[in-house]
């Protein structure tokens, strides 16, 4: 994988605020209502984005509570 400057306003995302944008992206994208250059530009933020996403996935941790519910927390990296 091609390490890519990632702007600081994506960076500085946390996982659901990305996520958010990343979806706003799409549902303009599937709406068809915008002009190519727009497209290509949505297209190439909405990549930087998914990078943020699957980046924060692959850091979360499994975690099985004390009812046996399993779900997924964010590691602590500090």
């Amino acid at each position: 994988m091609v390490d890519v400057d990632v702007p600081a306003d994506i960076a500085a995302m946390n996982f659901e605020e990305a996520l958010a944008e990343l979806e706003q992206i799409v549902r303009r994208l599937e709406g068809g209502q915008v002009r190519l250059d727009e497209a290509i530009l949505f297209y190439e933020r909405g990549a930087l984005l998914k990078r943020l996403s699957e980046a924060q996935q692959r850091v979360d941790r499994i975690v099985i509570g004390r009812d046996g519910a399993i779900t997924a927390e964010p590691a602590k990296l500090d």
